[in-house]
């Protein structure tokens, strides 16, 4: 992934700008745009040369700085305008050349630009980084320098054509560090690259035509996830030359990416050969659906310029039940798609509820296995399995499956990952055939079914233990966790505003930062949240334009106006969370376990039935397991005078997640 065009300060002078020019049209793909950007370059080009002639005569060793133009972000599918490595430090350059007045904008994606680098890029560990907004002809703009800044990613400094020389200087006389090694220019330019993409970002790749590979962010996690895809394809390509109906179960541990793999099996271009149609990826994750396919349009809509996105998309990601609904309309005729992928296919609904919806007596499993049964010749479902986090009511479970394919579909092959067949955690505890028998079904046991590295989040690896002691009411070993999330910002208030403030002080450049709380926290409303399903129901989009917008758009989850509710954000993640801690989970001391209750009407109820209550305990997880970069927890403080908050019960869910090593932030 190098840069367009890289030379060192004094050679750049020498090159003419028709040269630099040359170069970098030569390495742009997109030939529609090219005398547009060929004239964004060309002033961009202007500005540099003025720039480098005056830091050389204000040091005749910044000569042999490297200047490299257009650096590619991998995760972001961008690039950087300019690169400056200046001895041991490194400018990320942003031109703005249209503009005429600096906007927040560019300086935030500048900055998310620097923090990448930060991050993700190997060669850019431990060194300062300086992000800097050019527009040219804006009017020269305030810096504050005085900050002193205990992160490597610098205040963002703002210039045009005239001081833009005079801000470089003195920022590296600022940042320079005498005894450093010097930055090696080649090194730097194709050092390793390892972003950690949410899924909306890999989904966009991927359909942006990236492979798998090229955005998991650890080699371990890069290695394990290509092996997976690797083979679901082979398993694939097999079962179409031998005409088979193969149903292959993917485990993983959580975040390990297991629908990372699923949306890059279903993209994969070697399975569309000789006019195949593409596969399909399916959820019964509606809102994820939703958003995701939004985000593909959309970035599709900005890389081609043109519309018609949306019509692609539908036919790479659609919510199961829809298809399925659409199945059972087309009677006996089998579906276009030969490849199927379930995510979170132990979700599938069971037969009351599939009957509740479709009106059928059967489970969705064996639906959807009748369906795919109809190729006269071949068809392969990958059911992508998980467990922990179930929440709906309906949901059949791993076992249904096994069930299903041992008593009515015998002649199709079951390849699987072996922790499917056992009581693994990753699944949690639960198997695919509950008494081991198998029946006449041929099983492939496949090892590389299944992914154990976990790649969801750099610094978040260790808050999946710690929200699992707590949830199980270990304080003692969820407290002994907390050390090791030093580098996971956790942090847990009593005051909203502070809660706020918190997100706002931690989210920087394009960092996404929202509000999630329980569904039936509805007493919230008090503080000015509100929960309720009819709130939502008047407006589809909210969760796109939440998910998806970004500051200033008054919609953008960053604003911190609405909540998501567990039903919203499961599956997605954002870079910072403020959970809102609700009345209807609540730590009861006296019997040191949970409270589990659910609002209706006025007053709240205790929850009796032990799968509901393991339904609002997943909420919980869900929660507490959405952040990348750090969280806090705001517990309100509740009101004496309200029998529905009761200042008692936030006290003692305070103390006890206290006890859990948390400490207040107020």
């Amino acid at each position: 992934m190098a840069a367009f065009y890289k030379a060192t300060l004094a050679d750049f002078l020498a090159h003419s700008p028709d040269e630099i020019l040359g170069s970098l049209l030569r390495s742009y793909q997109h030939n529609e745009l090219q005398k547009r950007q060929a004239r964004a370059w060309e002033i961009e080009i202007g500005v540099l040369k003025s720039v480098c002639t005056d830091l050389i005569r204000l040091d005749p060793s910044t000569a042999q700085w490297s200047l490299l133009l257009e650096y590619p972000i991998p995760r972001r599918q961008k690039r950087l305008d300019a690169v400056l490595l200046a001895a041991d430090v490194i400018f990320c350059l942003e031109f703005k050349t249209a503009d005429k007045t600096h906007t927040i904008q560019p300086q935030r994606q500048v900055e998310d630009y620097a923090l990448d680098l930060r991050d993700f890029h190997e060669a850019s560990l431990d060194r300062r980084i300086v992000p800097i907004v050019i527009v040219p002809k804006a009017p020269a703009a305030t810096n504050s320098t005085d900050k002193v800044s205990a992160d490597a990613v610098r205040e963002v400094r703002l210039a045009n054509a005239s001081d833009l020389a005079a801000i470089l200087f003195a920022a590296f006389e600022a940042e320079h560090r005498e005894g450093f090694v010097p930055i090696d220019p080649a090194t730097w330019d194709n050092s390793p690259y390892r972003p950690v993409p949410t899924i909306i970002e890999a989904a966009e790749a991927l359909f942006a035509g990236h492979n798998v590979r090229e955005i998991a962010h650890s080699h371990a996690g890069a290695t394990n996830l290509t092996i997976t895809s690797d083979r679901l394809v082979e398993i694939i390509q097999e079962a179409q030359r031998c005409s088979e109906k193969v149903v292959c179960f993917v485990t993983g541990v959580p975040g390990a990416g297991k629908t990372l793999a699923g949306l890059n099996v279903v993209h994969n271009p070697a399975l569309r050969q000789e006019g195949r149609p593409a596969g399909v990826f399916l959820s019964g994750n509606g809102p994820l659906v939703k958003i995701v396919s939004a985000a593909i349009a959309r970035d599709h809509k900005r890389r081609m310029h043109q519309t018609g996105g949306e019509r692609t998309v539908g036919a790479f990601i659609q919510n199961v039940h829809v298809f399925v609904r659409e199945g059972l309309e087309k009677a006996d005729k089998p579906p276009v798609e030969q490849v199927v992928v379930f995510d979170e296919a132990q979700r599938a609904w069971n037969a009351d509820q599939n009957r509740k919806k479709n009106g059928l007596e059967v489970s969705e499993p064996e639906t959807m296995l009748s369906i795919m049964d109809r190729h006269q010749d071949w068809a392969v479902l990958v059911a992508l399995v998980g467990g922990g986090q179930e929440i709906h009511n309906g949901e059949a479970g791993l076992a249904e499956w096994g069930k299903t394919l041992r008593e009515k579909f015998p002649k199709w092959k079951v390849a699987v990952s072996p922790k499917a067949l056992e009581h693994d955690a990753s699944n949690a505890g639960h198997r695919l055939f509950t008494d081991g028998n198998s029946g006449s079904l041929v099983i492939q046991t496949e090892t590389s079914l299944h992914l154990e590295v976990n790649l969801r989040s750099f610094r978040a690896r260790k808050l999946a233990e710690w929200v699992d002691a707590a949830l199980a009411g270990d304080a003692a070993k969820a407290a002994a966790i907390v050390p090791d999330l030093r580098d996971f910002p956790f942090a847990l208030t009593r005051s909203l505003p502070t809660a706020r403030e918190w997100l706002r002080k931690h989210a920087r450049g394009q960092q996404r930062a929202g509000l999630v709380a329980s569904s039936g926290a509805l007493r919230l409303r008090a503080d000015g949240l509100e929960l309720s399903s009819g709130f939502r129901q008047g407006n589809r989009d909210l969760f796109v334009h939440w998910f998806l917008a970004l500051p200033p758009d008054i919609r953008s989850s960053n604003q911190l106006e609405i909540a998501a509710s567990e039903f919203e954000c499961q599956g997605l993640e954002l870079d910072w969370i403020g959970i809102c801690w609700g009345g209807d989970f609540s730590f009861d001391a006296a019997n040191k376990g949970w409270l589990y209750r659910n609002f209706s009407g006025s007053r709240w109820g205790n929850l009796k039935n032990e799968i509901d209550r393991q339904y609002l305990l997943n909420t919980y997880r869900v929660l507490l397991t959405r952040a990348r970069r750090g969280l806090v927890l705001w517990i309100p403080q509740g009101d004496i005078a309200d029998e529905t908050r009761l200042p008692s019960h936030f006290d003692s869910t305070t103390d006890y997640l206290v006890r859990c090593g948390l400490s207040l932030a107020d």
